[in-house]
């Protein structure tokens, strides 16, 4: 079995769950849970030994993390969701991406000067755009669910209620943000009683959040679109200089969507399409990487990194260029992915020397992203149904703004938009006016949820958050599994490196390469930067007979779980 990687040492758990990927690798019979949170992953695996499908726990999951990882987990942002149904051997794939309100407008965060007023465009209700997590999870569980909706949220809601310890990373996160938290009356009540910071181990609780979970868990959808929390999120933007109306939230819709599909090896990859544009990205990269012999390299070989440098920087050139919400920007899925055009874009690779950026423009003749502050999570149960779901609010804890006697933050995703085209955002890309600001638009997003099957069948399942660097954060973590014969803690463990064409620096982990590898690399024509880790990679695989399946969760958030049974 590909399990059995040498050093490592391989455990068979059919009743124990625990969420330490570290030592060991765990395989399990009968399902998994991988996410941010141990809580949140322990209520998924609950749902999951109740007799509920991956669809139900990942819900199930998703709440919860929106109780005890409120950095990223959330009811009033958005994301995407792939999942795999064992039955009909199809992938689906639902967008609950946010979209911009009603008064929105391409000018609505620019100054007097045109200048972009960032503090507009991240802090407070109105950055907010209309949330789709609600709408997207009560979605998936309509149509793919098993168990009762109210037993999905009745754990978090308790969870709020009752309260949970706080570990280091939410106290962290907070501490980090506290300023700008602060200034919000409602924010600064529930995280930082009597002027202070929550402190790990001591108790969270969030009556308001249980006051709003309770709305949803009694009325589903509508408990979050219409009636009390409608109103409340309505009054708060009205009286806060937010834009979103009771009719934005009455009249918002998921989308289902064809996902992008395309052929790595003997792997059909399936990711996030439009409005994310993490599977395109991603397909492209792989794709111009395939006709190279991968396999006669390492992960930290300076020839790999700079294929893979080069693939990426041609890849995020037409990320700037093309890509928006399919409903208001021509789609060329098609165009970008096809394998002339592929072909053409890997004839400019100098195998021996980097390109500059300001000669690699977008390819075809004729944007922004979210922070690195999202959550990814995969589920699989025993029958092989898997859930691989990405959701945010943008940066750490969102607009920073919690919606009075509700608890929940709202998202800053009105940043992911191209405020002004080409003008990088406050996350460092660039976009044009494909993704400009626009009433009912989803903002571009680099989400990638994204199921792998090999010969038919389930082979991966992962995603991350990390913005712009998600999607080479999953494509090498691929890469790591199934060319460089990594198990799988070790290809989500692995130092990663980034580019994504503007700026042009090459960026790699602190510590995860030594001064040849670098220095071969600035000899190749990089300008190296090294930065903390990035990203937190949560992800699954299946053993090649679809018996057992193993979870890893990244360590580098500190509070990554990976459990099963």
């Amino acid at each position: 079995m590909r399990f059995l990687a040498a050093g490592c040492a391989i455990i068979l758990i059919l009743g124990l769950a625990s969420c330490d990927t570290l030592s060991s690798e765990k395989i399990y019979r009968n399902g998994v849970v991988v996410c941010s949170d141990k809580t949140a992953a322990d209520i998924g695996l609950q749902v999951l030994k109740d007799g509920g499908n991956a669809i139900d726990a990942a819900c199930a999951t998703a709440f919860a993390l929106a109780v005890t990882f409120p950095q990223a987990g959330n009811i009033g942002g958005g994301g995407f969701a792939l999942v795999y149904l064992a039955d009909s051997q199809q992938v689906y794939y639902i967008d609950f991406r946010e979209t911009a309100p009603a008064a929105a407008s391409a000018r609505i965060y620019l100054d007097d000067q045109d200048e972009i007023d960032r503090d507009r465009a991240l802090n407070g209700p109105q950055a907010a755009g209309t949330p789709g997590t609600v709408a997207g999870l009560s979605d998936l569980h309509l149509r793919f669910g098993s168990a009762e909706w109210s037993e999905l949220i009745h754990p978090a809601r308790s969870l709020a209620d009752t309260g949970f310890i706080v570990g280091q990373s939410l106290s962290e996160a907070l501490l980090e943000e506290e300023e700008t938290l602060r200034r919000f009356e409602a924010t600064e009540k529930i995280f930082f009683p009597g002027g202070k910071s929550i402190e790990p181990g001591q108790r969270l609780t969030q009556p308001d959040l249980a006051l709003a979970l309770s709305f949803i868990e009694m009325k589903g959808r509508d408990g979050f679109y219409l009636g009390e929390t409608a109103d409340a999120i309505a009054e708060y933007c009205a009286e806060n200089g937010g834009l979103i109306t009771t009719e934005d939230l009455q009249n918002y819709t998921t989308a289902w969507r064809q996902p992008v599909k395309f052929r790595f090896r003997q792997l059909d990859i399936y990711a996030a399409s439009l409005p994310s544009s993490g599977g395109i990205v991603m397909g492209q990269i792989l794709k111009m990487l395939n006709e190279y012999e991968l396999e006669k390299y390492t992960a930290d070989a300076p020839e790999y990194m700079h294929l893979f440098a080069e693939a990426s920087r041609r890849a995020y050139a037409d990320r700037a260029e093309y890509l928006g919400d399919p409903d208001f920007t021509p789609n060329l899925t098609d165009q970008l992915l096809d394998d002339h055009y592929i072909a053409s874009r890997r004839q400019s690779i100098d195998p021996t020397h980097a390109s500059s950026s300001t000669e690699i423009l977008p390819g075809m003749p004729g944007g922004s992203h979210e922070s690195d502050q999202t959550t990814h999570l995969v589920v699989a149960d025993a029958d092989g149904n898997v859930v691989s779901l990405t959701y945010t609010v943008n940066s750490w804890f969102g607009c920073k703004a919690v919606v009075p006697e509700f608890g929940f933050f709202l998202n800053n995703e009105m940043d992911d938009f191209a405020i002004q085209p080409n003008v990088p955002n406050a996350f460092g890309l660039t976009g044009s006016d494909a993704n400009r600001i626009e009433p009912g638009k989803r903002m571009l997003s680099s989400m990638t949820p994204t199921i792998v099957l090999k010969s038919g069948k389930p082979y991966m399942a992962l995603g991350s958050p990390g913005g712009s660097k998600i999607i080479t954060a999953v494509a090498q973590t691929i890469i790591n599994y199934d060319i460089f014969k990594m198990n799988l803690t070790e290809s989500v463990t692995s130092p990663r490196f980034h580019h994504q064409w503007l700026p042009d620096k090459l960026y790699l982990e602190q510590g995860g390469y030594d001064v040849v590898t670098i220095q071969k690399l600035i000899g190749m024509g990089y300008e190296v930067i090294e930065r903390t880790p990035y990203a937190e990679v949560m992800a699954l695989v299946f053993s090649d007979d679809g018996l057992f399946i193993t979870p890893a969760a990244d360590p580098r958030r500190g509070g990554g779980c990976a459990t099963g049974y």
